[in-house]
């Protein structure tokens, strides 16, 4: 099992912060276009406990299908999301959201384990883990570039950086 997290602050309330990642089509903003991420589910789609969100995404130009459930989902505090079917053996993804001083910080912890038996480890070392950081620094960006740009940035709510 590998595990990778990511830190992020915010200058927005957590609600906002925690508002924007619980509307799917958001995920599609956030993921790089090298993916090819498209959510498969009728949009608009807010995700809850029970959620599936199936969808499709290229990796090294190889088309999956997958499919994600929302395992846990408590407002403005966390939600956890596990890969039913996709590309991982095991995926395992909680995103936390803490109110911080002047904002909020969010946490991603991910646990994964990779197909490919013996060879996962070498797969994860040449590829997964890379690519997988490489991933959530383009996330962190145009997280932080599109709540800026959200209405309550221009109305002086919220703290923009």
């Amino acid at each position: 099992m590998y595990e990778l997290q990511f830190t992020q602050f915010i200058a927005h309330p957590r609600s906002e912060v925690f508002s924007f990642f619980s509307e799917l089509s958001n995920l599609e903003r956030i993921t790089p276009p090298w993916l090819h991420f498209k959510i498969l589910n009728p949009l608009p789609c807010t995700v809850k406990t029970g959620s599936l969100v199936d969808y499709r995404l290229k990796i090294f130009g190889i088309s999956f299908r997958g499919q994600t459930e929302i395992e846990e989902f408590e407002p403005d505090d966390f939600f956890t999301d596990i890969q039913r079917r996709g590309p991982y053996r095991h995926w395992h993804h909680l995103h936390r959201f803490s109110e911080v001083e002047g904002g909020t910080l969010i946490e991603d912890h991910i646990q994964y384990r990779l197909r490919g038996g013996p060879l996962g480890w070498l797969m994860n070392r040449l590829f997964a883990q890379r690519s997988l950081k490489k991933v959530f620094a383009f996330r962190k960006e145009t997280i932080e570039s599109l709540l800026l740009e959200s209405p309550s940035s221009s109305s002086g709510e919220g703290n923009p950086a």
